[in-house]
């Protein structure tokens, strides 16, 4: 900048003795000839390093250092970036100020805050219960004070000194309760409750005042510390979804992206303090699961907090703090919904993991609906699907219950295609492999169910060709991946159904059946499926009919395997022949 300065200067100098020089008209010249010579370049030159002179005198230039002269052969240096030491002393200089004006401030702050807080929550028993509680008080009044003298000219220092107020102000309320040889009030009356209310509210409204989020932060934390320590579950309950939709308000109103993402942990390791009995002060841990209202509020924290992310004012994309929230909204809103259901008879088990899926579904379509949702939609979907998964598994016994997930594997493919999500579709296809597995390794005995499970396959593979453009599907992976299971899934079911003795001939009847869906859809794919099957059913023979199989037996099933091996080959014969001469 110094060198940009000297530079115009020198330009304005030289601009203004021109226009001195060129100050009279050429008629005036020839009218009235000066009898003032022009001056020399020597003399020229000379004046102009006398004025550059004063003018590095008046900036305060340091001399410029004299580079030697270049000898021949020799390379000459580069010159030395000007701005360089500037640049160096400004970013030492802007170090030095974060560090001494900025974490000295809130670190002083917050120890002075430390120190005094130890010093209340000491017994003192020379003094009145009162004492110490009248002291934070007059204390925090003292620095909110200062905080507002000092808003103006020290105004980081002031911002400190009034967080370091509200937490003064809490903290001497809770020495009314804690901490002495004998409270003053009791935690558990309708004073107490009123003046911790009225502590809290002390706190929000100055947050909000101030419009920062960090005190309202700050704020919320002591509204939350406050229900927790009452532990009355209708004023924990009430509180805390209270203040998640502050958070979530205030979120959307300001633009406070972090201030919400602090809500979740906050909000949910309340509820879970509530739910694990406060297992502090000798109090036993055990999970809580009455009244049974505070499943509801459980979910109505979901949705209130979802809400400050659905109502965020840049919608076009979903940034990490959005991933974030949703992670943090699904994953530890259900551990702790499962954690207290889990004790819960069957049928209200159910019924309650129905309205968790609703919930959560309802919240995915309306992620979808409002800015077509990716990853917000897909997790609050995969998380109701978990909610439903666990009202099948809890209502109906096994092997039944697999009958019911598989069917369920149906309406979540169904409702994927509606959100348009590749994502669930792929999930799910791992997760009724999870299913099949399971139920290969909990059946004793086959009942059927296995067929059940090849149907939805099928189903599956069918539905995902359907609509595959609203997929944007690109690959046939998928749909080969369900038509693979139905092929390894059929035979299966019908070797353990179907005595020994027909279970060729049962898996030439599958093969026979995928020729024929091939004729009705015309996808080759089926075609292809057959031809496996009766590979896999000439396998079977060659191996386990010629050693295990009675002579009657092993005649038929060489027989209607053959006559099929030579119909199909005929047909193709014939097919073949028809497209050569077309």
């Amino acid at each position: 900048m110094t060198a940009v300065k000297v530079q115009a200067m020198h330009s304005a100098v030289t601009d203004r003795r021109y226009r001195h020089l060129n100050a009279s008209t050429p008629d005036k010249l020839s009218e009235q000839p000066s009898n003032r010579p022009e001056p020399a370049l020597p003399e020229t030159l000379r004046r102009l390093e006398q004025r550059l002179a004063r003018l590095e005198q008046h900036l305060r230039l340091p001399p410029l250092e004299e580079t030697p002269p270049a000898t021949a052969g020799s390379v000459a240096p580069a010159p030395a970036p000007l701005l360089a030491p500037a640049v160096s002393a400004e970013s030492e200089e802007e170090l030095e100020y974060v560090v001494g004006q900025k974490w000295f401030a809130g670190v002083g702050v917050l120890v002075l805050t430390c120190g005094v807080g130890f010093a209340l929550s000491l017994p003192l028993a020379g003094l009145p219960s009162a004492a110490p509680s009248a002291a934070g008080f007059a204390l925090a009044a003292i620095l909110l004070l200062v905080a507002r003298v000092w808003r103006k000219s020290f105004e980081l220092v002031s911002g400190h000194l009034r967080g370091a107020a509200m937490a003064l102000l809490f903290f001497a309320t809770l020495r009314l309760f804690f901490f002495g040889t004998s409270p003053v009030l009791a935690i558990g009356s309708l004073a107490g409750r009123g003046v911790l209310a009225a502590v809290v509210v002390v706190n929000v409204v100055l947050a909000w005042r101030r419009r920062s989020p960090w005190l309202l932060g700050l704020a919320m934390v002591t509204g939350l510390v406050s229900a927790i320590a009452v532990g009355a579950p209708f004023g924990v309950f009430v509180t805390v979804a209270a203040l998640a939709g502050l958070a979530a308000y205030a979120a959307v109103r300001h633009d406070w992206p972090g201030l919400l993402l602090a809500a979740f942990p906050a909000v949910y390791a309340t509820h879970l303090l509530w739910a694990i009995n406060r297992p502090w002060s000798g109090r036993a841990f055990h999970v809580q699961t009455e009244p049974a209202a505070g499943t509801l509020f459980l979910l109505g924290y979901v949705v209130i907090l979802a809400a400050g992310s659905w109502r965020r004012r840049e919608r076009a994309h979903e940034d990490p703090a959005t991933i974030l929230a949703v992670l943090l909204n699904c994953g530890a809103s259900y551990g702790i919904f499962l954690l207290q259901s889990l004790r819960t008879p069957a049928a209200d088990f159910a019924v309650a993991h129905l309205a968790a899926a609703l919930v959560y579904l309802g919240l995915a379509v309306a992620f979808w609906r409002s800015e077509a949702s990716r990853i917000s939609t897909f997790f609050y979907a995969m998380t109701g699907y978990l909610a439903l998964s666990a009202a099948i598994a809890r209502t109906f016994p096994a092997p039944d219950v697999f009958i019911w997930l598989s069917g369920q594997s149906l309406v979540v493919v169904v409702t994927a295609l509606w959100f348009r999500s590749r994502l669930i579709v792929v999930a799910n296809f791992f997760i009724y492999v999870s299913i099949v597995l399971a139920y290969m390794v909990v059946a004793k005995e086959e009942s059927g169910i296995s067929l059940g499970f090849g149907v939805v396959a099928l189903l599956t593979a069918r539905i995902l060709n359907w609509k595959k453009e609203r997929l944007e599907l690109k690959t046939e992976l998928m749909r080969n991946a369900y038509l693979a299971s139905a092929f390894v899934v059929f035979p299966y079911a019908l070797y353990h159904l179907v005595p020994g003795a027909y279970v060729s001939v049962s898996w030439v009847g599958v093969a026979v059946v995928y020729y024929l869906m091939n004729l009705i859809v015309r996808n080759p794919k089926y075609r292809w499926m057959g031809h496996l099957t009766l590979l896999l059913t000439v396998l079977y023979v060659i191996v386990v009919g010629i050693t295990q199989l009675a002579p009657a037996y092993r005649i038929i099933s060489f027989l209607v395997l053959g006559t099929v091996l030579v119909v199909v080959s005929l047909i193709f014969t014939q097919v073949r022949a028809r497209r050569k001469r077309e």
